[in-house]
Order: structure tokens, then sequence, then C-alpha cells
């Protein structure tokens, strides 16, 4: 997709901070609503968006305020582009255990890998594993509810 294309572009570098999630995400909807991006659409892509981002400030850059979190989020009239880079080691996300196996359930893992993959179309990682891209396809007629 070309530059020219996208409606609306965030890229940012954010502190390894929880409480600046709530930002990042509100400025994503409200620009998702001006463009009269869907309430599916906008909950599903809030959804993934937000496991992205903490699993990056948690588990990959473990809260530490010196490594900064590389976010960039944009879409066009028609589709949602995600792409969220930590400072940490990584990880190989084809050994998450299920999370909803019976043997798993009760662990604290695997369920954002799990939802991020539930809520977009695609979500795919770098070898290393501390990066992460994300797209969705708009779905609905484009009225927003």
């Amino acid at each position: 997709m070309n530059a020219k294309d996208w409606k609306w572009t965030f890229d940012r570098q954010i502190a390894s901070n929880p409480d600046i999630c709530p930002e990042v995400i509100g400025q994503l909807l409200e620009a998702l609503e001006r463009f009269e991006w869907s309430s599916d659409d906008r909950f599903s892509i809030r959804m993934a968006v937000e496991e992205a981002l903490m699993n990056a400030i948690k588990h990959g850059n473990e809260s530490d305020p010196e490594k900064p979190v590389h976010v960039i989020l944009q879409f066009s009239e028609t589709h949602f582009y995600g792409k969220i880079t930590d400072q940490g080691i990584g990880f190989d996300p084809d050994c998450v255990d299920d999370p909803t196996a019976d043997e798993n359930v009760g662990k604290p893992c695997g369920r954002g890998v799990m939802l991020m993959k539930n809520f977009v179309d695609t979500v795919s990682y770098n070898a290393a594993g501390n990066e992460v891209e994300m797209t969705k396809q708009r779905t609905s007629d484009g009225q927003a509810s």
C-alpha cells in the first residue's frame, strides 16, 4: 500500500508504561470513528492492539522505562495495519501453549496471542519474536455504530 493511501498514521516510540496504552488506544479509536469504521471493527482492532502493546511492555520490555516500544498504527479506507516492536529478546509464538486446552486454562500466559489472532485477519512475528505485525480488512459497510 502506498503512503498516500493511508488516511491516518500513528508512528511513535512510547515508554514501557502500561498507563500510556489508553492514550494510544484512544487516539486510534477516535480516528477510526472519524473515518466511520464500524463499532465491531473498532472493537476488534482495539483488542488486538491493546494485547500487542501490553505484551510488548510487560513481557518484551519487562516494564523497563529505559526500553521504548515502537508503535506504528495506520489505516486506509479499507485496511488496518499495525506493527509493534519491543526491545526484548523475543519469543517463539509457535511454542505458546494453547490457553483453551484443559491443562492450560488456569495458566496466565498465551491468551493475548490467541486474542490477537481472533480479532484481526493476520498476525505475524519477526524471526526474533520481538515484533508483531497485524492487519485487518474493513468488514462493514462503513457506517459507524
